[in-house]
């Protein structure tokens, strides 16, 4: 069987160990979606597949055990759960058109989590909106809160829910169940005075824990939502690290200008003869030199008053 491996690949089929049999790997935005679509992906394993279903690292779901012939039916399988998700799509009924950018992965966010300070989901599906279908290997991953149960630290942009806690004294009963928890939990931002909570601005790291431990709902999370955008984790053979902080405090519009933007500046400095024609970015970073990424990354970039921006990073992670 003459199999175009590239083309496979870019219409999101693995290549296995096994010729002639491919597994489907199947887009999930935010790792959230409606649940009649489960159904669906039941009805590929069985029809299809070996009748089993792997849940990947990136809260998408891989379909193994597919005879590559049966390709065209399986996307055909696949178009309601793709419009379902309203994925961008090139040729509907032709599955994937793309998929060098990995599925935008979250934690379940404050639909569910007390502790989460935004809608990870809605951010994610967002990104990735404005990001797929391309074929660059970008990794994504969304977490509600420094607590981060996403570990998006390992990624090449990971992006972390914070909160400016707003204080109301009037409801405050002098309990210091907030300090207590800053102190054990976070950073100790917090001190008791003249029976009232002070904070320390610039200690504060925006978690939310005094919000989420207030029995009187005297600290509340603020309406302006704020993020801490780490930059250039990763796995892998080479030197694995996690991502540093390029910018606190920082809005949801910057953070996806400078995603976009980064795309250009992959496509202008990609090693060429990079294996399987995909670089992790932060290869490209420590090649160029930090500068270099910054001055594409913030092109057009309007910060607001707030962020406070790495003026150089330095990496260290482990090395073989």
């Amino acid at each position: 069987m003459d199999i175009n491996t590239k083309y496979l690949k870019k219409n999101a089929f693995r290549v296995t160990k096994h010729r002639g049999v491919t597994a489907s790997r199947i887009r999930i935005p935010g790792g959230h979606m409606d649940a009649k679509y489960l159904s669906l992906i039941q009805e590929i394993a069985d029809k299809y597949g070996n009748g089993t279903v792997h849940i990947t690292t990136r809260q998408g779901f891989e379909v193994p055990g597919i005879d590559m012939k049966n390709i065209p039916e399986v996307n055909k399988l696949l178009q309601p759960i793709i419009e379902g998700l309203e994925i961008n799509q090139e040729v509907p009924g032709q599955g994937y058109t793309a998929a060098g950018t990995r599925n935008v992965s979250a934690c379940i966010g404050n639909r569910v989590c007390p502790f989460a300070n935004y809608d990870t989901s809605t951010f994610a599906q967002r990104i990735e909106k404005a990001i797929f279908p391309n074929d660059l290997h970008f990794k994504i991953a969304l977490t509600g809160c420094p607590n981060d149960c996403m570990k998006v630290r390992m990624h090449d942009f990971g992006i972390i829910g914070m909160t400016e806690p707003q204080y109301e004294s009037y409801r405050c009963i002098s309990c210091q169940a907030c300090v207590k928890s800053c102190k054990k939990r976070a950073k100790g931002a917090l001190k008791f005075e003249n029976f009232k909570v002070v904070r320390d601005h610039e200690k504060c790291i925006g978690c939310g824990e005094c919000v989420a431990k207030c029995p009187t709902g005297a600290w509340s999370r603020s309406r302006e939502k704020y993020y801490r955008f780490a930059i250039m984790g990763r796995t892998g053979k080479k030197n694995p690290r996690l991502a540093e902080d390029f910018i606190v405090w920082v809005d949801e519009d910057s953070i996806l200008k400078i995603i976009l933007n980064t795309y250009g500046y992959v496509t202008e400095y990609i090693d060429k003869e990079a294996p399987h024609g995909k670089e992790h970015i932060g290869y490209i970073v420590d090649r160029t030199g930090f500068e270099e990424f910054k001055k594409w990354v913030l092109k057009d970039v309007e910060l607001g008053p707030k962020a406070v921006m790495k003026e150089n990073i330095y990496w260290s992670g482990i090395r073989y």
